[in-house]
């Protein structure tokens, strides 16, 4: 990847964080160069609203990096970042994009728009949901995740056996019951959307081999770093915020490659 090396990075050989812009960074990288891509973008939730923090009201403002810039901008950012990854993804390779209904039409638009062809929208049933604080509206108590491949006529990796129980009364479904961030994901830092390994974890497991290359554009805290080095897969990915890129960093160093293939058995209920 020419030209990569002349960015700061954070991490360790096999699993990088690049202190960079997503769509520069991705501009850097061959076309066709990475098995899958599993993205956290802003939603563009910071707008004035309130939730509920430690039984407590607390305003909804992540930083200016999750400010909506308009309705028109908001979605060329997605149509953008977007088309640089469906340019470095494998023609085999796919997509997983978050969301809630503040930012998920206009990815599921933008995917299509693209020639992304959707596989799946899950959803993610947060078990323990923030109370309701302003009692306007039902309690906002699920995500939706998007999983895509790069295009119709895509052979996409789908390891059913690994997902799944024999029994096929037990069979995964769209929709996944998981825990919001258990307090252990959380002993190296704080980030304020930090998705839980549990749900990243299986997506990667679904979608990847041993040994594929993972992409984040959005690194976050870098749940998904740790998630593909857990499993024994390579990882790369963007992050413009150096504190988180320096916790995703920290987190590498506490994970053991491959350690949760050994447990295999007891990633799913």
């Amino acid at each position: 990847m020419g030209g990569l090396g002349e960015l700061k990075s954070y991490g360790e050989p096999g699993a990088l964080v690049y202190l960079a812009d997503c769509v520069e960074l991705m501009r850097l990288m061959p076309a066709s160069c990475v098995d899958a891509v599993f993205a956290d973008p802003p939603y563009r939730l910071s707008n004035g609203g309130v939730t509920v923090r430690n039984g407590k009201l607390a305003p909804v403002d992540k930083g200016g990096w999750d400010r909506s810039l308009g309705l028109e901008k908001d979605h060329e950012f997605n149509l953008g970042w977007l088309r640089e990854a469906r340019r470095v993804l494998k023609p085999d390779g796919t997509l997983w994009v978050t969301g809630t209904h503040h930012v998920i039409f206009s990815l599921g638009f933008a995917l299509q728009t693209l020639g992304y062809r959707i596989i799946n929208d899950v959803i993610w049933a947060k078990t323990d949901p923030p109370p309701n604080a302003t009692h306007t509206t039902f309690t906002h108590a699920h995500e939706t995740i998007i999983w895509a491949s790069r295009g119709r006529g895509a052979r996409h990796t789908f390891n059913y056996d690994l997902v799944n129980s024999p029994s096929p009364g037990t069979q995964v479904s769209s929709v996944w019951r998981i825990p919001a961030v258990p307090r252990r994901e959380k002993a190296h830092g704080y980030h304020p959307t930090q998705k839980p390994l549990r749900l990243v974890r299986r997506a990667l497991l679904a979608s990847t081999s041993e040994g594929d290359l993972v992409f984040d554009p959005f690194s976050g805290s870098g749940t998904t770093a740790v998630a593909a080095k857990e499993l024994g897969r390579f990882f790369v990915g963007a992050e413009l915020d150096e504190g988180f890129a320096g916790l995703a960093a920290r987190r590498l160093g506490a994970t053991e490659r491959g350690g949760v293939l050994r447990e295999i058995s007891g990633l799913f209920p």
